[in-house]
């Protein structure tokens, strides 16, 4: 039967996409892992595979659309045999082929009665008021179903995973092997449960129009949120709504890095163009400071589900990059095991490529914590909000030269003041305390990040 060809989830954040580009048109034939499209997202340009093979039957979605939702259909594939007139309207699969699919991944249960449609409405109404909650919805969208191939339930069932709260990203939403083994790698964490009661009701909120009432009218302009707004804003309230955030902060002596950090660009070669082979910044140095920290104190080096504690065997630091509208946090990956000099260089190239949204998805996903730097615009001191699925971020502040006591006398020293959230579910006070310290020590003491 026909096969819908989605608006993908590119990222956990995406809502919804611009097709850009169709590299194939009515008529192709494809095969799987084809590229079909270019999709591009609130971060980046990404090209679309194919992953089932087919001819194209029929295009629903014209190059160059606008903000097309995710799992909208955009285009018709027909398996061998079949022509377009087995397309139905807006592509969607014939309704009893279809229902006959989902007759394979769902539960055997009793066949219920039909109910007679001649009862009057008010005889119905307390018999649905007697009714039990419906589930609550899997996290796939099934309502209780949960599709799967058959090789990603032996999957979960050998790695003991709930099946219903793991999001699927296969067709229809379909749970495919790279979900499962995603949430094994913890590059997905597992969705937490609905509770039976639903979700709690939001406090009740002002209106647009509410708003505009508390200021004059011609004293403001109305500019529409972009969709990395959007993004940003939904993430935000997620964060501080759903992760318990504790604080903590000390303050760190950073001559010792200044000197280090000056020693190793003198030291750098020059390269083919006449430039520094590297040039390592303060920013660089946290970045190997937080890496090693989480090194030496493992159990910080976590992420929170609702299934159990990931916990990491690497430290793969994301880092935060402001780009026009928005931010993002590119990840480098195995970054204890990396010369400050090949940090530096990666960073450079990350939030280059992060700037122009060509940054592919498995480089700003996943991490193990984050770090935050506004010390370059002159902040002193603030407090980061968590960036999910990571259990920590660090916030830095600017160096500034501080009169300090040593011995009974006053001396300059240049104090850089550090805070570190972190998810009070995965990291609790102690534990966290450990953490900064570890990161503090580094700090102050730099030689240890070359041993």
């Amino acid at each position: 039967m026909p096969i819908n060809i989605l608006m993908p989830a590119l990222s956990p954040t995406m809502e919804v996409g611009n097709l850009a580009k169709w590299l194939k048109k009515e008529g192709d034939t494809v095969k799987a892992g084809d590229v079909i499209a270019e999709i591009e997202t609130d971060k980046a340009t990404m090209e679309v595979e194919a992953v089932d093979e087919g001819t194209i039957g029929k295009i629903l979605v014209a190059e160059g659309a606008q903000d097309v939702p995710v799992n909208e259909t955009i285009a018709v594939l027909l398996e061998e045999g079949e022509d377009a007139s087995a397309i139905k309207d807006g592509g969607a699969a014939p309704a009893a082929k279809k229902s006959e699919a989902e007759k394979d991944d769902a539960p055997e249960s009793k066949a219920e009665p039909a109910k007679s449609e001649s009862k009057p409405a008010k005889e119905e109404a307390p018999a649905k008021a007697s009714q039990p909650s419906q589930p609550a919805k899997s996290a796939n969208g099934s309502g209780g179903r949960v599709f799967a191939s058959p090789l990603a339930r032996r999957l979960a069932k050998d790695g003991g995973i709930d099946l219903s709260q793991v999001k699927g990203s296969g067709p229809h939403g379909r749970v495919i092997q790279a979900d499962i083994e995603a949430v094994k790698s913890g590059k997905t964490p597992l969705a937490a449960p609905a509770s039976a009661g639903g979700a709690p009701a939001a406090a009740p909120s002002m209106t647009d129009a509410q708003v505009m009432k508390l200021f004059e009218e011609g004293s403001y302009d109305i500019v529409p949120h972009d969709n990395v707004r959007k993004i940003i804003a939904r993430r935000l309230v997620e964060a501080k709504t759903t992760i318990p955030h504790f604080y903590l902060t000390v303050d760190t002596e950073i001559d010792e890095l200044l000197k280090l950090r000056a020693e190793i660009n003198s030291a750098a070669p020059m390269g083919d163009d006449d430039k520094p082979a590297w040039k390592v910044s303060v920013n660089d140095m946290v970045i190997k400071a937080m890496a090693m920290a989480l090194q030496r104190v493992p159990d910080a080096n976590v992420t929170w589900t609702e299934g159990g504690m990931l916990r990491h065997t690497r430290s793969d630091i994301g880092v935060a990059v402001s780009i026009p509208g928005g931010l993002i946090t590119p990840v480098v990956r195995h970054a204890e095991e990396k010369r400050l000099s090949e940090i530096s260089n990666e960073m450079k190239d990350l939030a280059a490529r992060a700037r122009t949204r060509k940054l592919a998805p498995q480089e700003y996903q996943g991490g193990s914590t984050a770090i935050s730097n506004l010390g370059m615009f002159g902040i002193k001191d603030f407090a980061a909000v968590i960036n999910p699925p990571h259990a920590s971020i660090l916030a830095v502040g600017a160096g500034i030269e501080t009169a300090v006591v040593r011995d009974g006398k006053i001396e300059a020293r240049t104090i850089m003041s550090i805070t570190l959230s972190t998810d009070h579910r995965a990291v609790d006070g102690a534990l966290g305390a450990k953490l900064i310290n570890a990161v503090k020590t580094l700090i102050e003491k730099p030689a240890g990040m070359l041993a």
